[in-house]
C-alpha cells in the first residue's frame, strides 16, 4: 500500500466477505454501508436496522477518501465504490436528479443499475425530513404548543403545484444533456420564496407563480419544437412517482430545507412561542410564578433545525416506502445466497 493512501481505496465487498469468513460460524455477518455525509448516518440507520437479523448486522460509515471532499462527494463515492459493492458492502446515496433523469448520465446509470446501491428516490434526505404532513408535529415538538395557526402542508402543496411546470423543464434539460442552458441553480433562483411571513404567504405563492410562468414562457420560445418531448417528460415523471402536489420532494434539498421550510417554521414557531409566553403571563398569580413558568418553558423549547433533522415522519412517505421495498428485495436475494452457501457447507 502506497504511503498516504486510505484503506477505503482498496477494500471491496469481497474484502468484507473474507473478513466475515474468519469469524465463528455462529457470528453475525457484518455488512458495511457507505454514505455521503455524517448527517446521512442516522437516516440510513432508520432504513437498514429493519433488516438486521440474527445472522447479519450493518455498520454505516463514510469512505475516508470521499469524506474529505467538499464537493462532488456522491460522484466521487460512486466512482470509488461502483465496482466494489456487493453482498457485504453497500453504497447509500441521495438520488439528486439521477433517479429522475433515468440513465442520462453515467452516475445515473450506475445508481439505477447496481442493486447494491440504495438511493433516496426524493432528491435528498433533507427533502424527506421536510415531509409536509409532519411539519405540524415538528412545530409542536419545538414549541410544545399544539395550536394550528398556519397550514404548512397546504402551503407546500400549493408551492409544489406552482413550480411543477418549470420543474419538468429542469428535468427536460438534464435528460437531454443541455442542462447548462438551465441549471439547477437557475431553477432554484426562480422558485425562491424570499422573506416568509404567515400573513404574506398567499402573495409569496402568487409571486412564485408569476416568476415560473415568465420563465416557462421564455423556455417555450427558446425551444419551440419541444412541446411533445416536454409532455413525454411530464408523463414520465408522474410514472416515477412525482406529482404536482409533491414536487417539493424532488427539488434541491438544500434549497427546500434552508430556503423554504426552515424560514416558514421559524415564523410559525416564533408566533406559537409568543402565544405560550403570553398565556403564562396572563395566568401567573405573581411575579415569582411567572418567572419560574417562563424559565421552565424556555428551557423546554427545542431547536428548529435540530428537531427537523431528527424528524422521522418521513417513514410514512412514498419515497421511504420505496427505499424499504428495494432493501427488502436486496436482502431477500441475500438470504437465498446465504442459504445456498450453508447447503454447500453441509454437503
Amino acid at each position: 500500500m502506497k504511503k498516504g493512501k486510505s484503506l477505503s481505496g482498496y477494500v471491496s465487498s469481497s474484502y468484507f466477505e473474507a473478513a466475515n469468513r474468519l469469524k465463528p460460524k455462529t457470528a453475525r455477518r457484518r455488512i458495511v454501508a457507505y454514505v455521503e455525509a455524517y448527517d446521512d448516518v442516522f437516516f440510513w440507520r432508520t432504513v437498514l436496522s429493519r433488516f438486521e437479523t440474527s445472522e447479519r448486522y450493518f455498520e454505516i460509515m463514510l469512505p475516508t477518501r470521499v469524506g474529505k471532499l467538499e464537493r462532488g462527494k456522491k460522484a466521487a463515492m460512486m466512482k470509488l465504490l461502483s465496482s466494489k459493492v456487493g453482498r457485504s458492502m453497500l453504497a447509500c446515496v441521495d438520488a439528486d436528479y439521477d433517479y429522475l433523469t433515468q440513465g442520462a448520465s453515467e452516475t445515473s446509470r450506475q445508481m439505477l443499475e447496481n442493486p447494491f446501491m440504495l438511493h433516496t428516490y426524493a432528491y435528498a434526505i433533507e427533502n424527506l425530513q421536510c415531509y409536509a404532513p409532519t411539519l405540524r408535529d415538528v412545530c409542536v415538538a419545538v414549541t410544545l404548543n399544539d395550536r394550528q395557526i398556519f397550514d404548512m402542508a397546504e402551503y407546500l402543496r400549493q408551492y409544489s403545484q406552482a413550480i411543477f411546470p418549470l420543474f419538468v423543464w429542469s428535468i427536460w434539460h438534464y435528460r437531454r444533456d443541455c442542462y447548462k442552458q438551465f441549471t439547477i441553480s437557475d431553477f432554484c433562483s426562480v422558485i425562491e420564496t424570499g422573506n416568509f411571513t404567515i400573513q404574506k404567504a398567499p402573495e409569496i405563492l402568487q409571486r412564485v407563480r408569476r416568476k415560473v410562468g415568465t420563465r416557462v414562457a421564455q423556455l417555450q420560445r427558446e425551444h419551440p419544437d419541444a412541446k411533445e418531448s416536454y409532455l413525454e417528460v411530464k408523463e414520465s415523471l408522474k410514472e416515477l412517482g412525482v406529482t404536482a402536489d409533491t414536487t417539493y420532494l424532488y427539488i434541491q434539498g438544500h434549497h427546500l430545507f434552508d430556503g423554504v421550510v426552515v424560514p416558514m417554521l421559524k415564523k410559525v414557531c416564533s408566533q406559537l412561542v409568543n402565544e405560550r409566553q403570553s398565556e403564562i403571563n396572563r395566568q401567573s398569580q405573581h411575579s415569582q410564578q411567572r418567572h419560574n413558568e417562563l424559565s421552565c418553558y424556555t428551557k423546554s423549547v427545542s431547536d428548529i433545525e435540530g428537531t427537523l433533522k431528527k424528524n422521522l415522519g418521513y417513514v410514512y412517505s412514498d419515497p421511504f416506502q420505496r427505499i424499504l421495498a428495494d432493501a427488502a428485495k436486496l436482502f431477500q436475494e441475500d438470504n437465498k445466497t446465504t442459504e445456498e452457501e450453508k447447503d454447500e457447507e453441509i454437503w
